[in-house]
This record gives structure tokens, C-alpha cells and sequence, in this order.
């Protein structure tokens, strides 16, 4: 049987921090996709018939696309993604992953929501190993996720 333990682990040291803070709004807008999208099959494969995490997503990538920002519909899929993390009750990785969709897409809105993604993309990763296995599974996903971030950095520096 899987141990439960508790999650603990976040993306909160002074080194993190100050790459989020150097690194521009519509940066940060992709790396938390990026992030969500690792974890988004622990949601779709649970309830591939609710699509509101998803949507939120998109409703990032188009913000991303466009440049235009409407609060009422950042809002609306931030809320709706979370409402589905709702939904799944118990704790695991479904719900962290619409956590992270949620969290994305309001990175539209505070460029700082992308460490939310890329934390709840991390539970997601907690919640689906067992507890023996997830501090080595976390903390290779949170390499991911810091190396990942500084090479789209490198790309915008060149």
C-alpha cells in the first residue's frame, strides 16, 4: 500500500526567486505551461471528459499569443480550473495538476502564479510516487523545472 506523506517541498529558495524576478512576464507564462503540461496526464486521464484545466491552459497560450488580457476571462478559467481541482476531492496528483492549470493561467495576470504551477506540478509529482520514491522524483522535476526556466531564458538573452 502507498504511504501518504506530507508535501512539503516548494520552489521558495532565494535563487528561484531572483530567476522569476529577472525573467520577463510572457517567460514565465510559457515555463508554467511547460511545467503544467508534464503533469496534466495525472488529470485527463482520470476525467477526460472535463476539460476545464485544459482550458485554462489555452486561455494562457492565447494571452501569450495575442497580448490581449481580459481579467473577466483569466478570472473564469483560473476559477473554473480550481473548481475542478475541487471537484476530485481527495488528494492526488488530479487535483495538484488542475491546481497548476489554475495557477498558470493566472500568471496572465501576476507573473509570479507561474511558481504556483510549477509547485502544484510538483505535488502532482508527490502525490503520484510513493513516498519512498518522491523526494528523488521531486527534486529531479524541480532541476527540470529551474533548468528548463533558464533556457528559455538563454533564448530571449540571444
Amino acid at each position: 500500500m502507498k504511504e501518504k506523506s506530507k508535501f512539503s517541498v516548494a520552489l521558495k529558495d532565494e535563487s528561484t526567486v531572483e530567476l522569476v524576478r529577472k525573467t520577463d512576464h510572457k517567460t514565465l507564462a510559457v515555463w508554467a505551461i511547460d511545467c503544467v503540461e508534464r503533469v496534466m496526464p495525472y488529470f485527463e486521464e482520470k476525467y477526460p471528459e472535463d476539460h476545464r484545466p485544459r482550458k485554462a491552459i489555452e486561455a494562457l497560450r492565447k494571452w501569450i499569443r495575442t497580448g490581449i488580457f481580459k481579467m473577466a476571462d483569466v478570472r473564469k478559467a483560473a476559477l473554473d480550473a480550481h473548481a475542478a481541482a475541487r471537484e476530485v476531492g481527495e488528494d492526488n496528483p488530479a487535483r495538484s495538476a488542475a491546481r497548476a492549470a489554475g495557477q498558470a493561467v493566472a500568471t496572465a495576470h501576476v507573473p509570479t502564479h507561474s511558481i504556483g504551477a510549477a509547485n502544484y506540478a510538483l505535488q502532482a509529482i508527490h502525490r503520484a510516487t510513493n513516498s519512498s520514491d518522491a523526494d528523488a522524483a521531486i527534486a529531479k522535476e524541480r532541476d527540470w523545472q529551474l533548468a528548463h526556466l533558464r533556457k528559455l531564458l538563454e533564448k530571449i538573452e540571444k
